[in-house]
């Protein structure tokens, strides 16, 4: 039996693909945002607006069948013409566009680098049980269904390729979505201008910007095949969304948390306790002050007035704190709440059962609370810089600390092991 040792890339490997593309008509409802931005009643909504919505694939029933069930729906929408990869290999310009937004970057296979060699950086703890299912469907499967979203600071010949091709040649797709986003995608299949980006790429470092489940997904497929005696092969690469910083700064939004069954009333008595406490009775007050504030800052929403709690008591949180976690780390809002405020103060263990996340939205945080009997918990996004010098220094922010957007659409490309 071969080693577990996986292979280690001498840099940030970028190479083509044969990427796998719907030819439906209706593009725009054969796709979807990322899995975890979709609710179940979402996926309800997906599954009728197009019969071959790639919901089908990413977000299969609920039963231990579901992810053959994937296998067999990939396998019948590519033998049905659903589903073509193709003919050539290719590095894949995508832009998206909206207002006051542009983002343009390259999709491809990604080499899947071992995080000592600080190649591409994780920033965020991921959960196991999310793990665990996203690496049953992409073993069943056999296929990378949607690409992680990476970010590198840029400037290069793989930058301007990808200005060049946005801004004069025809695009393959242009589709507007939903939300209003356009996206449009072009394929690179000249061996010179691959050769040139990818060799522009190598010597860069990338963060994770979003996908930390797939890609710890993609390791642990690589560390299972590589185990099994498997030599080199598909699995030592994944599809990836590189977006060049410099050129496209990220949007970076919050992620706010609610905690069912924990009473408002409750949560701001305990509060009182740890934090200074500030009560509004109008939300948007409550919010502008949590905007304003200088420090780890919160607002606390439900049935009732809303409390903005500033100034968490720095006796209590340091001894809240894990050991030899940095000042940075220790700073960051997400982690007072996680390794403080939730388990010291309200006594709530924060996994994915007991606290709810909710994208983006807070009057949708603040919907849930209130249907929940419960708290939200309602954030503002932690500082990019934050984020890359915590990854930086090896280490990773609390669970669902971050949104970078804008996120590719999930169905635009797709990946299987097999047509690669």
């Amino acid at each position: 039996m071969r080693s577990t040792e996986l292979p280690l890339p001498h840099g940030l490997l970028l190479r083509p693909l044969r990427g796998v593309r719907y030819a439906v008509d209706d593009l725009a409802a054969a796709t979807t945002p990322p899995y975890d931005l979709i609710s179940p009643d979402e996926v309800r909504n997906l599954l009728g607006s197009h019969p071959n919505n790639v919901v089908r694939l990413i977000l299969p029933g609920f039963d231990r069948h579901r992810y053959g069930e994937a296998r067999d729906t990939l396998h019948s929408w590519l033998s049905d013409g659903v589903l073509v990869a193709d003919e050539q290999p290719a590095l894949y310009v995508y832009e998206q566009s909206g207002l006051g937004f542009l983002q343009r970057g390259l999709i491809g296979n990604i080499g899947l680098a071992d995080p000592e060699q600080k190649i591409i950086l994780p920033h965020e703890e991921t959960v196991p049980g999310i793990v665990a299912d996203r690496l049953g469907l992409m073993r069943t499967t056999e296929a990378n269904l949607e690409p992680i979203f990476l970010l590198y600071a840029g400037g290069g010949a793989a930058s301007r390729l990808v200005d060049e091709v946005a801004t004069t040649r025809p695009p393959l797709i242009d589709v507007r979505t939903p939300d209003a986003t356009r996206h449009r995608l072009w394929a690179v299949t000249d061996p010179a201008e691959i050769e040139a980006a990818a060799a522009d790429l190598l010597p860069r470092q990338a963060l994770i910007a979003d996908g930390h489940h797939r890609y710890a997904t993609y390791r642990l497929l690589q560390r299972e095949r590589h185990a099994a005696g498997a030599s080199n092969g598909p699995w030592d690469f994944g599809l990836a969304l590189l977006v060049d910083s410099t050129a496209y700064p990220p949007d970076v939004k919050a992620i706010h948390r609610v905690v069912p069954g924990l009473p408002l009333a409750e949560a701001v008595t305990r509060a009182k306790g740890a934090c200074r406490v500030h009560e509004f009775t109008d939300l948007e007050d409550a919010l502008a002050g949590l905007a304003a504030a200088s420090g780890p800052a919160f607002v606390l929403a439900g049935e009732g007035p809303a409390h903005l709690l500033t100034d968490p008591d720095p006796l209590q949180l340091e001894h809240a704190m894990p050991a030899g976690r940095s000042a940075r780390w220790r700073s960051l809002a997400t982690s007072v709440l996680t390794e403080f405020l939730l388990p010291k103060v309200w006594g709530v263990l924060d996994d994915e059962r007991s606290v709810l996340i909710v994208h983006h939205d807070p009057m949708e945080a603040v919907r849930q609370a209130r249907d929940a009997s419960g708290t939200a918990i309602l954030l503002k996004p932690l500082p990019a810089d934050d984020v890359l010098a915590v990854a930086a220094q090896g280490e990773k922010v609390p669970r669902k600390s971050t949104s970078f957007g804008p996120k590719p659409r999930t169905g635009l490309v797709l990946r299987t092991f097999f047509t690669d």
